[in-house]
């Protein structure tokens, strides 16, 4: 399946942007549009403000009110993370990283079933979220981000949220997907 000059890796996405207009002014920049997943309706958009070293993750929200979203860092650069917790999946446990950052313009589309997490690469780095169901805190979770098969580099305790830091790891884990 090519959606747009697209990776498609395990169900998850990762999306070229098509740089429509580029010029002594700057450039125009598509990162999405409803043919490249039709199935994707927004009913959301968020964003975060991370400084350098700020991990965020890993999370996912539960059905009935599971979250598929696309993420793009619209500012600075970050390593993005996902892992896949679909009990039924080959693929459990498995973890994927991809930088993404104002420059390549890349966004990451993420399903249902994956928990998400990103490591702040510049000073300052902002972050999209575009998310197909609304935030329902109740049924927000995650995973411990030290518990996944990944090397998250030098990490500052002071910059990931205590919340972040109390999450089951991954090990003893027990999914809802």
């Amino acid at each position: 399946m090519k959606l747009m000059d697209n990776l498609l890796i395990a169900e998850h996405q990762l999306i070229e942007p098509k740089v429509n207009i580029q010029d002594a002014r700057g450039k125009f920049v598509k990162i999405f549009t409803t043919g490249t997943l039709p199935e994707f309706v927004i009913k959301e958009i968020f964003y975060s403000d991370s400084d350098k070293g700020v991990i965020r993750g890993m999370h996912f929200q539960a059905p009935p009110f599971a979250q598929p979203k696309i993420v793009t860092c619209v500012s600075g650069a970050i390593l993005d993370v996902i892992v896949d917790l679909r009990m039924s999946s080959e693929a459990f446990g498995k973890v994927y990283a991809y930088e993404l950052n104002e420059e390549n313009g890349r966004s990451l589309y993420i399903p249902v079933g994956f928990a998400h997490g990103f490591k702040g690469l510049s000073e300052h780095n902002k972050v999209l979220y575009h998310c197909s169901t609304v935030y329902a805190p109740d049924h927000e979770g995650g995973i411990d981000f030290r518990s996944i098969d990944f090397d998250w580099g030098e990490i500052n305790p002071s910059l990931v949220s205590e919340r972040d830091l109390g999450f089951p790891e991954l090990i003893n884990f027990d999914s809802p997907f």
